[in-house]
């Protein structure tokens, strides 16, 4: 390694992007290439600066397979900031064994990471998990430390263990403070900013309520005596935490079932006429008998469904929720109101995502996903970049919100 090479790598390290190029930003020899691919990365040039690690990788012979793992590895963390989670892992996990095979324990962490962080892009939180429980950081840098300790802290903010996640931050605060790596500082602050943002809504009776994410823990914990009907992840459930036990009840594929629970959850402890069912689940203010017949079988659908949380009875004008155990009702609201709220919180993350990002991070079908798109941006809450197959999406940022979803809730489909 010559010394400009050398004094490259060390800017990157500290973050100085722009004193890294200095030195490479003539050159055209693979290290450099890779070097300024990072560079261009750091500095927010994410098109440039894949092209650049692409040219690297192709510029190693066959007997450089550790600095072509470790330009994959690279490219993979850039296509990650750029939402580009539809592609095949195959290289990067080809990638990570060359890494292992050589000894490379920090770029192989990397690519974990990198791995982890798309997991949990996709809302596989499960998968993410147990993909994070590998790691060693022992012995590493502590820069790397601090991003690790950042997405152990994310999965844990996604599922709701909010004292895991607060030590996670403590830990990321600690590495990012002896990396000295502003954009790290920033980025722990700004994920320790979450906890005191609005993460949703509740409503109920008493009227309406923003809630902070420990305030969700609790309502939606083991000793909660509530019975919750989550818009967040479309469902029905009490005392469910975050799992998907017995007393939970997804309704993510089902919209009619879930506009109904929540109609009479919204209503609750009163009744709700059966002309307001029917213009909620149908979308039409003029039911004829076959809307009233179709309502009788969606209902007696629902009932059956959350049989051992509550009881939905007829009255001579619609029908009651009544849950068991003498809970109390209440609905719990993504921050951000609409039937897009989860698609306008991926957006608001400050990174362009493509259609084809949304729909797998959403679970749903790209059409779902562009026809939302359309309405979204002509309501001015979102805006494409570029023309065709390299058209993205942004939305303009929501600081007073918590943008880290719950659990990526599935769009309405027909």
């Amino acid at each position: 390694m010559d010394s400009l090479i050398a004094a490259s790598a060390r800017a990157l390290a500290a973050g100085d992007a722009l004193g890294a190029l200095k030195h490479v930003a003539l050159r055209d020899d693979p290290p450099a290439l890779a070097l300024r691919g990072i560079a261009m990365a750091q500095l927010g040039e994410l098109l440039r600066a894949r092209e650049l690690l692409r040219r690297a990788a192709r510029g190693f012979g066959a007997h450089e397979a550790l600095a072509r793992a470790r330009c994959v590895v690279a490219e993979a963390e850039v296509a990650l900031a750029e939402r580009d989670i539809g592609g095949s892992s195959r290289a990067l996990t080809a990638a990570l064994a060359t890494l292992e095979a050589h000894a490379d324990r920090a770029n192989a962490l990397q690519a974990r990471l990198i791995a982890a962080r798309r997991l949990l892009l996709l809302g596989r939180l499960e998968e993410a998990e147990t993909a994070l429980a590998q790691l060693d950081t022992r012995g590493l840098s502590a820069s790397l430390a601090a991003v690790a300790e950042l997405t152990i802290a994310e999965l844990a903010l996604r599922s709701l263990r909010m004292e895991p996640a607060r030590q996670a931050l403590a830990r990321a605060h600690e590495a990012a403070h002896q990396a000295r790596v502003p954009a790290l500082l920033a980025e722990v602050a700004d994920v320790q900013a979450t906890l005191d943002r609005p993460a949703a809504r509740r409503l109920c009776a008493d009227g309406e309520q923003a809630l902070r994410l420990d305030e969700v823990t609790a309502l939606l914990g083991p000793a909660s005596h509530t019975l919750v009907v989550d818009a967040c992840r479309r469902g029905i459930g009490a005392g469910i935490g975050i799992g998907v036990g017995a007393a939970w009840q997804s309704l993510a594929r089902r919209p009619i079932l879930f506009s109904l629970a929540r109609a009479l959850a919204e209503a609750w402890p009163q009744e709700v006429g059966r002309e307001a069912l029917i213009a909620c689940a149908f979308r039409t203010h003029d039911p004829d008998e076959s809307h009233r017949a179709r309502l009788r079988v969606e209902i007696g659908r629902l009932r059956a469904l959350v049989a051992t949380l509550a009881q939905i009875e007829a009255t001579p004008r619609g029908f009651l929720l009544k849950p068991r155990d003498g809970r109390s009702v209440a609905v719990l609201l993504p921050p951000i109101d609409g039937e897009q709220a989860s698609l306008v919180a991926l957006l608001s993350d400050g990174a362009a995502w493509s259609t084809s990002a949304l729909a797998l991070a959403l679970d749903a079908s790209q059409r779902t996903v562009q026809r939302a798109l359309a309405e979204l941006e002509a309501e001015g809450r979102v805006r494409s970049i570029g023309r065709a197959r390299t058209q993205r999406w942004l939305s303009p940022p929501l600081a007073e919100f918590t943008t880290i979803l719950l659990l990526p809730a599935t769009l309405p489909m027909e």
